[in-house]
């Protein structure tokens, strides 16, 4: 982003902090009508606005250390934190203002067309209305405050049963279980990822895969916790991917050759985790004389580096084999994989995160996320063809999750009876 757009949008972030400030103060600002003293309720107004006016100063100058630095630090993270449980708490508070909003300019504009001026007044605000939007909005608050300090933990078991008629006899039942996302760059220690690699381990899958993003920024993020992967093992194997988080585009480095040393000493990572990268190629995984192929290719997305190349992970297959394949953005199933000459049965993604908050019910989601990926979380199908896009393991920006909860995801390969 240059000076100017820079600018232009700290201004903007600065105003819509103020913005959203003004307009919930005038709930703190009824609420206070009941304090009796006059010198109680300007004290709760001063200390408001020097809190949430404070809070989107800081917010702006740390927006600028994430400019001038290109990284995403702990203290950043902690703004984000701030922000973002603030800005969605007061939102929630915003709607039920708006809302009275309209009704009190329809009963004022009743009131003009029936008396014109004469004992024309502007309705106040209602108190119950006002108490109402403080007391809903606190339900965000403690939401964000939970996911970020339990959630980004709270590790689900996500199960599929996929039917397909081209999967040999031999691999009917075969199970995959997939991470993504890790993003080690986000944890402080162990304590909390070992959980969801333990449940990793308890599926007793016949299959790993990684679908990318082993780090935010640099190669050496993942290296604390390299002993605590390592110990995710299946009988057929490990495999995994590149996402776009795993080149170092994010940050700057003092030199093109340090940039690339940092995504050699990345892949040398993977092979010490045990994990074979699938760079724009595939291996074949046999069982009982039959064998199903499993391909990757670096990261392909729409608005993203757009790195892999299928046609080289292809070369050398045929329409008859069964093809897994690995790739990080969603966005590249929905753009080349789906309608691809060569049948690619099953396509494994992450990248989205589901955007680390929504709501997921058994009748109902929903995502901000949502808007920009189609197929943003879960099991998507085309014509026979099958897309799941796992909501990561880790967390980025935001280090926490709300309603959309770290996954783990097992998919369980089944043929079709004839």
């Amino acid at each position: 982003m240059n000076s100017l757009g820079a600018i232009i949008f700290l201004a903007a972030v600065f105003l819509f902090a103020t913005f959203l400030n003004w307009y919930v103060f005038q709930a703190v600002k009824t609420l206070s009508l009941t304090l009796a003293a006059e010198k109680q309720r300007t004290i709760v107004s001063v200390a408001y606005w020097l809190i949430f006016q404070g809070l989107a100063v800081w917010l702006v100058l740390t927006f600028l250390k994430v400019f001038r630095m290109g990284e995403i630090t702990a203290e950043i993270q902690t703004v984000m934190n701030v922000f973002l449980t603030i800005m969605v708490t007061q939102l929630v508070c915003v709607i039920f203002l708006f809302g009275e909003d309209i009704i009190r300019n329809a009963q004022a504009g009743l009131t003009y067309l029936a008396n014109g001026f004469q004992g024309y007044s502007f309705p106040s605000r209602n108190k119950w209305v006002s108490l109402i939007a403080v007391t809903v909005a606190a339900v965000p608050f403690f939401s964000f405050v939970y996911g970020i300090k339990y959630g980004k933990f709270n590790y689900q078991v996500k199960e599929e049963v996929v039917y397909f008629d081209q999967l040999p006899e031999a691999f009917d039942g075969f199970r995959i279980v997939q991470i993504s996302d890790i993003h080690s760059g986000s944890f402080k220690d162990d304590r909390g990822i070992q959980k969801g690699i333990d449940l990793v381990k308890e599926q007793n899958a016949d299959l790993f895969v990684f679908t990318g993003d082993l780090v935010n920024h640099k190669a050496d993020e993942i290296e604390p916790f390299i002993s605590n992967f390592a110990q995710i093992q299946t009988p057929y194997g490990q495999f995994s991917v590149i996402g776009n988080h795993d080149y170092g585009d994010y940050v700057s480095w003092e030199s093109p050759d340090a940039k690339k040393a940092n995504f050699q000493r990345l892949l040398a990572n993977h092979e010490k985790l045990g994990w074979t990268l699938l760079n724009d190629a595939h291996v074949r995984i046999e069982k009982d004389g039959q064998s199903i192929v499993v391909m990757g290719v670096e990261n392909w997305g729409l608005g993203f580096k757009t790195q892999g190349d299928l046609a080289k992970a292809l070369e050398g297959l045929s329409k008859e084999d069964f093809k897994v394949l690995l790739s990080h953005d969603p966005s590249h199933w929905e753009a080349e994989v789906k309608s691809h000459p060569m049948p690619i049965h099953l396509t494994l993604s992450g990248h989205t995160h589901g955007m680390q908050f929504g709501i997921e019910t058994p009748v109902f989601r929903w995502s901000p996320v949502q808007y920009r990926y189609p197929n943003w979380a879960g099991l998507s199908e085309f014509g026979g063809r099958y897309l799941y896009v796992n909501r990561g393991f880790g967390f980025h920006a935001f280090s926490g999750r709300v309603g959309i909860w770290p996954e783990i995801t097992v998919i369980e390969l089944r043929k079709n009876s004839s």
